[in-house]
């Protein structure tokens, strides 16, 4: 207690042994953070929970070197004792000079303390080395081991190295750096669970359903997670996208597994269905919806009534054009619902497109595409579609 009160009063100007304020400078203090002042102050408030227990040093090292708070700095102090500042101090220089910002720094190191402790260049290094050379940038790596920095307590050569391995087997040719770097952004869990307990188990059953080998790919470089739930619970899941009537040698039923394997998914989808009736549509439109898009199901309510309310009621169109078209739901309404509909609604009151004709797969064009076939090739009978496509003019306008 005495070294953090020292600590504090020598920062903040005071003396120990006099009232008069003074302004002290002590060259041998600890290294000063980026914003120590705030944590100092507070620590009035709790110099009396510091005991012997909770290593003064290292607490103090937390807050004035780390940005941890004084309460979080007692906490973490639990976990780890420094065995010197040099090390940690090592430590975090290592991640600094490889991207990490320092408030990635001090979640880092209040998730995960003992780190501190870590050999930069044997511990830390070969698996920053491993993750970058298989295409993860500085930056996602920075954020992806800010969220979940226990990864760099798994080991390279018992863990990360075989799950990888296991994933570049999976997925097609054998190749698939960009794909398996993907999986570290959006599934860091994998390599911190590993293959075998869940996701090779699950492949298995999968094989037993007859999907092949390309949708087996599709699913471990693009939705690992699904395949991360217990073996009972996916099997589940694949039993009800069979029953469901999904070809699994189609890559669709990759889709629907993948939409029924969130932890909610069934309310959810119980939820999505009511709405969905609310607007005309019967039980069979939703499976039919379901079984075109499988991720229309899982869009939230007010995303699905916005859709309904512009295509239907502005638009004038009938709800049965999404229920051939569901992927539409897959699609932002400001940035291409709205302008492509405007654009086609434009079209169609010229005379230029026919009314009946499924609408939905426009929604699938490039940018380019939409441009050349529905906006330059009709500039000459209507100038103002450019205008209407950049929102800049409205259908009555035109």
């Amino acid at each position: 207690m005495a070294a953090l009160f020292n600590l504090k009063a020598s920062r903040l100007g005071y003396s120990l042994f006099s009232k008069t304020k003074r302004f002290v400078v002590r060259v041998g203090d600890l290294k000063a953070s980026h914003f120590p002042l705030q944590n100092l102050l507070r620590c009035r408030h709790f110099t009396s929970k510091l005991s012997e227990t909770h290593h003064d040093s290292t607490v103090n090292y937390l807050i004035n070197s780390c940005g941890l708070s004084p309460e979080g700095a007692i906490l973490a102090s639990k976990w780890v004792k420094l065995r010197s500042s040099k090390r940690a101090d090592a430590v975090l220089s290592f991640l600094r000079n490889h991207g990490f910002s320092e408030t990635q720094i001090s979640k880092l190191v209040r998730t995960y303390p003992q780190f501190l402790n870590s050999n930069p260049e044997k511990t830390l290094l070969p698996k920053l080395e491993f993750f970058t050379s298989l295409g993860v940038s500085e930056e996602d790596l920075a954020t992806t081991l800010g969220n979940e920095p226990i990864l760099l307590a798994r080991s390279l050569e018992k863990q990360i190295l075989p799950t990888y391995n296991f994933l570049r087997s999976m997925i097609s040719g054998g190749g698939g750096g960009g794909e398996i770097a993907s999986v570290f952004r959006h599934c860091t869990r994998i390599f911190l669970e590993g293959h075998s307990k869940n996701v090779e188990p699950n492949i298995g059953i999968l094989r037993e359903s007859g999907m092949p080998q390309s949708c087996i790919s599709l699913m471990v470089a693009h939705f690992t997670l699904a395949l991360m739930q217990n073996r009972k619970k996916f099997a589940q899941v694949v039993g009800e996208v069979k029953q469901m009537g999904f070809d699994m040698e189609k890559s669709m039923s990759v889709m629907a597994i993948k939409a029924l394997s969130s932890a909610n998914s069934k309310s959810i989808r119980t939820r999505n269905c009511e709405v969905y009736k609310s607007r005309g549509w019967s039980e069979d439109d939703v499976l039919s919806a379901f079984k075109r898009h499988p991720v229309c199901m899982t869009r939230s309510e007010k995303k699905i009534m916005q859709v309904m309310e512009f295509v239907v009621n502005k638009m004038g169109l009938s709800s049965q054009m999404i229920v051939k078209a569901p992927v539409i739901m897959g699609y932002s309404l400001e940035k291409r619902i709205i302008p492509r509909f405007s654009v086609l609604k434009v079209l169609m009151l010229k005379g230029l497109m026919d009314e009946n004709r499924n609408l939905g797969w426009v929604l699938c064009f490039t940018e380019k595409q939409f441009l050349e076939r529905f906006v330059t090739r009709y500039r000459t009978e209507v100038p103002q579609l450019s205008s209407v496509y950049q929102g800049k003019a409205g259908i009555q306008d035109v």
